[in-house]
């Protein structure tokens, strides 16, 4: 058998930053964030979208209760929102999504250090992806609730690369939409859920590269990305 040949590196990326829930694990969020408003008799849009996900807890509460018409403070929102969530993983476990561990190895193999990021605490990481750390670069996952959408805090402050060195791959159009203003490359991976809005506020965003599996983030792919990042065409029209 003819030995396999070592994959070339791509040229200019450097870093792959992975969001956790809804990327590698399973969309857990947006059911539960639905099912909180409307059955308050709220009513859920793309505009709760937009001011609920990837915000810090204390502002995604606020705009959850104001969605769902109650007059909680956050800390009652979050709470009663933890309970609820519980509630739905009992009957709907949080699980790695199919191709997960196959992207991350295909990552590495072009040469990319990676990292994961979400905007639970690091515990959650350890839970649920503990067995794939070895696959990460340190710190393995940053917690970016303090700092949402955290793109500046991943790709400068704790790697130390330049924007359009560090690809983010997510599933929040809000993370798109701060990528594009700092023109980082971006994929995104957005929900499946049906009541969800944020494939089209990803479109409406400009994003060029839009999957529904991550069997799509293949090579090519990531040659093709590479390219346009070293180009300055990663957000170009």
């Amino acid at each position: 058998m003819p030995a396999r040949h070592a994959v070339r590196p791509l040229g200019h990326l450097r870093l792959a930053a992975v969001n956790i829930d809804g990327v590698l694990l399973n969309d857990t969020f947006s059911p539960v964030i639905h099912q909180f408003i409307t059955s308050r008799g709220g009513t859920y849009d793309a505009d709760v979208e937009r001011s609920v996900f990837s915000q810090t807890r204390t502002v995604a509460a606020r705009a959850l209760g104001a969605a769902a018409g109650v007059d909680w403070s956050p800390e009652k929102v979050l709470e009663v929102y933890f309970e609820e969530r519980a509630a739905h993983l009992a009957r709907h476990p949080l699980a790695v999504l199919p191709g997960a561990e196959q992207l991350l190895h295909r990552l590495r193999a072009l040469g990319l250090r990676t990292v994961c990021y979400g905007g639970l605490d690091k515990d959650h990481f350890d839970t649920y992806l503990g067995r794939y750390a070895h696959l990460f670069d340190e710190p393995g996952y940053v917690c970016t609730n303090d700092f949402r959408p955290g793109i500046h805090e991943i790709a400068v402050d704790t790697f130390g690369f330049d924007y359009d060195q560090v690809v983010f791959i997510d599933d929040v159009a809000r993370v798109s939409e701060a990528a594009r203003e700092l023109r980082v490359p971006f994929i995104g991976h957005p929900s499946p859920f049906k009541y969800g809005f944020q494939a089209g506020l990803m479109r409406e965003a400009g994003v060029r590269h839009l999957v529904g599996s991550l069997e799509e983030i293949d090579e090519e792919l990531l040659r093709t990305l590479d390219h346009e990042a070293a180009a300055d065409r990663a957000w170009a029209a």
